[in-house]
């Protein structure tokens, strides 16, 4: 080996790494088209059953089966924000925002309430808050004058998120058309050799993710129906808005639940803001409590187990450890993605690894 050999080497070694980093920048710099592209892919998987029997069963033309599948998603979307404007409104006004002494006087009513409730002597407590300026605190940081900074944000997020909803529409409504159009691209970076295991590992998971996203559909409709069935026994204003968010969080596994059993009792005592805390405020929030309890052993015991065996034919076992790991490495994102990502991953094992022990073991299933 002599040194022009050896420098040549370099040269293509430092080649390699530059290619690789502009090919990474080029990747984050980006990024928002890439999610872009990923939002549309998972939409277009759930409106893929929807145009198929449009297709096969009402003999509908292709793109008319699309534009319709695409209608109909928006308009549940359009449908769904709306539903939130009241729930805003009437929040806005139970938590009093422009009225600083109106809240004041409501969480002071509060805070009495539950001294008294609690069996605590007032005058300790009250010596607690005013040593930590803790009523101080709240009151000094609902500052009206953070309106116009938070409408100017809102409407930066709103104007990202109108382009965002656009392109996401635009793209799924060509995934959906042409299926083949994301299977043609992969196709271009894939080998001669490869390109038949690759379109079968593409209509595997293809398949797969459908029924896994249709079942995370149902699996939230269940919860919705629980939520607002207990929302409405218990008399709470905008039930089903309310119910809703609060089942939506359950697409991130095993904090979502948490997170939205939170959201869903602290909207429950501040609905009932000014009312006696012992007899209307307590005992609304103990049957919610008992009503998200019931939900999630329903979620837990049928729903997430039905989902995962039948959908991405994967032992519950198995999916807690892979959404551990993903949480722990990506954080809520890895956990988002985690099943969707392990069962395309498992699927390509499959095809192009079938005779290794340990994928035989993996996806036998499959």
């Amino acid at each position: 080996m002599n040194a022009k050999t050896i420098s040549q080497g370099i040269l293509r070694s430092v080649g390699i790494i530059l290619g690789v980093a502009l090919l990474l920048y080029f990747l984050w710099m980006i990024q928002s088209v890439i999610a872009y592209l990923a939002i549309a892919a998972v939409t277009a998987l759930i409106g893929r059953p929807i145009v198929f029997f449009l297709r096969r069963k009402l003999k509908l033309p292709n793109t008319l089966a699309v534009i319709i599948t695409m209608v109909l998603m928006v308009s549940v979307l359009a449908g769904i924000i709306a539903l939130f404007v009241p729930l805003l409104t009437e929040q806005g006004k139970n938590l009093s925002l422009l009225d600083i002494d109106q809240l004041k006087l409501n969480l002071d009513s509060l805070h009495e309430q539950i001294v008294n409730f609690i069996g605590t002597a007032p005058n300790v407590v009250d010596d607690i808050i005013e040593e930590t300026d803790f009523e101080k605190t709240i009151v000094d940081s609902l500052n009206i004058g953070f309106i116009p900074n938070f409408l100017n944000s809102f409407l930066d997020v709103l104007s990202t998120a109108s382009i965002g909803l656009f392109s996401v529409l635009f793209i799924s409504f060509f995934f959906l058309k042409d299926s083949n159009l994301l299977q043609t691209g992969i196709l271009a970076f894939v080998n001669n050799g490869n390109e038949k295991k690759t379109v079968h590992s593409i209509d595997k998971i293809n398949n797969l993710l459908s029924r896994y996203f249709v079942g995370l559909l149902l699996q939230i409709f269940i919860l919705f129906v629980i939520y607002t069935i207990t929302l409405f026994i218990v008399g709470i204003e905008n039930a089903i808005v309310i119910a809703f968010l609060c089942a939506l969080f359950n697409i991130i596994p095993y904090i979502g639940p948490i997170i939205g059993a939170v959201i869903m009792v602290i909207l429950t005592m501040t609905s009932n803001l000014g009312m006696d805390f012992s007899t209307v405020i307590l005992p609304k929030a103990g049957y919610v409590l008992i009503g998200l309890a019931v939900g999630q052993l329903i979620d837990n015991f049928f729903s997430q187990p039905l989902i995962f065996s039948n959908s991405v034919k994967s032992h519950p076992l198995e999916i807690f450890l892979i959404i551990i790991i993903a949480g722990l490495l990506f954080g809520v994102v890895g956990m988002v993605v985690a099943v969707p990502g392990y069962t395309a991953m498992k699927v390509i094992l499959k095809e192009f690894l079938s005779e290794n022990k340990l994928v035989k073991s993996l996806t036998k299933s499959l």
